[in-house]
């Protein structure tokens, strides 16, 4: 499941449905309740069932039981020193009198400064409101009861309101913008925030040039590497990459390119939606040569990444024109694009609803010969004929015909011969000749 949590945007979700209904009807008297919080916190992530906004999907033990590892983390401070075994005549006094270092305020009696004057932690800070909400009602309990026993409670406590996260995700982007439930700030760490002035810079000096284009990256860009895919859309606005002038796109590609290790990829679908997507959908000519090679660059790399967060979104968007097109073309006919990825690519549009776009890439993909598995291909030859009716006028449907009967006609079966057959009887474009004597090239 935590596997799943981490690549499920390259993932169809028509395919991790059916395992989360699995995992959800576990029909064990003693089910895992930490396998089944990750299946919630997934099923928020693809916006799925139930709207669960402002419920945990840890049971109140397992809340009580994290909140506890997190106070003895908390005391290390940066170091995450591991604590003393408990002194059972402290616990209760401690459990009173205890505060998040640096952050957490009580009342003029209570308040105590932290040992050490060192600030927490920000991915432990999140909890500070539910202990002062708890404190109010719950008796003191050992923080180190055993790890093992986290399994054991009743179904998820619903908590009325989430911690403070410091910033409305974006609706732009709402499956990636932040992993709903996490105890996570939407703050930049201190480290990234205090290096954002130069990183403007740094895009200020390079936007209107190609100076430096063979250089390293900024060291600075090394810090992407410990930011949460939120925390990257947060770095994403506050840089302005959108408004980014083309020249100064490439340049950050180049350095993206660059890095080692490589962007995670939930990372990289977070970069991709902000640097291509919105430039992409409000283009009304041709795209410009260096936006172009951006692009093809990054898709070669982060193809992945590509497929989920622009091919699918802008074959589906209203406002997807001649110009959104060309450009899709132009990348599926990218020759640096493996077999591998282009089997990718082909998977994202077997996927989609098909409209007069979706015709015109797939046509500029399938003229690379794309060397599929015979599932897929089968799905292909299925979708195809099925959109005969729907597409008797359409001259990119009999282009896309055409070469699917020249290009694949050693993999085409007599069954789909006369599925084939049958959508051409469709068809009353000019090309309806020559789709008729390609199918009986292939009959001989």
């Amino acid at each position: 499941m935590s596997l799943l949590m981490a690549v499920w945007p390259s993932l169809p979700e028509s395919s991790l449905l059916p395992v989360l209904q699995i995992a959800h009807q576990d029909p064990s008297p003693d089910p895992d309740l930490w396998l089944r919080a990750l299946g919630e916190l997934l099923r928020k992530d693809l916006g799925v069932g139930a709207s669960t906004e402002g419920a945990s999907p840890l049971s109140a033990r397992c809340q009580r039981q994290l909140q506890g590892l997190c106070r003895q983390l908390g005391q290390g401070g940066r170091k995450l020193r591991w604590p003393h075994a408990p002194d059972p005549k402290k616990e209760e006094e401690k459990d009173k009198d205890s505060q998040w270092p640096g952050k957490r305020r009580k009342g003029p009696e209570e308040e105590s400064a932290s040992p050490d004057g060192e600030r927490a932690p920000k991915r432990f800070r999140c909890l500070e409101k539910e202990e002062e909400k708890e404190a109010g009602h719950q008796e003191a309990r050992p923080e180190h009861e055993s790890l093992e026993s986290l399994a054991d409670g009743g179904g998820a406590s619903p908590i009325k309101k989430q911690p403070a996260m410091g910033a409305e995700p974006s609706e732009a982007a709402p499956s990636l913008e932040d992993a709903k439930g996490l105890p996570e700030s939407l703050e930049l760490p201190k480290a990234i925030q205090d290096q954002v002035p130069r990183m403007q810079q740094l895009l200020r000096t390079f936007g209107e040039g190609l100076e430096g284009l063979e250089g390293a990256p900024p060291v600075e860009l090394q810090l992407l590497h410990e930011c949460s895919p939120s925390q990257v859309d947060l770095l994403c606005a506050q840089l302005q990459l959108p408004q980014l002038s083309d020249a100064g796109l490439l340049q950050l590609c180049t350095w993206l390119l660059a890095l080692s290790p490589d962007l995670s990829l939930s990372n990289a679908t977070v970069l991709t939606r902000s640097l291509f997507l919105g430039r992409i959908l409000s283009l009304t000519s041709s795209a410009s040569r260096l936006l172009t090679t951006a692009l093809t660059a990054f898709c070669t790399k982060y193809t992945y990444a590509v497929c989920r967060a622009l091919l699918g979104p802008v074959l589906q968007a209203p406002r997807t024109g001649p110009a959104q097109t060309e450009l899709l073309c132009c990348l599926m006919k990218d020759k640096a694009l493996e077999p591998d990825m282009q089997v990718l690519m082909l998977g994202q549009i077997l996927e989609l609803p098909w409209k007069e776009e979706s015709f015109l890439v797939l046509q500029s993909l399938l003229e690379r010969q794309v060397e599929m598995p015979p599932e897929k291909f089968n799905v292909l030859m299925e979708k195809l004929y099925k959109e005969g009716p729907a597409a008797t006028m359409s001259m990119a449907y009999a282009k896309l015909m055409l070469t699917v009967m020249t290009k694949y006609q050693a993999n085409i079966t007599e069954i789909q011969r006369l599925g084939l057959a049958a959508a051409i009887e469709f068809n009353t474009t000019f090309l309806r000749k020559s789709l008729q004597a390609a199918l009986r090239h292939l009959a001989l």
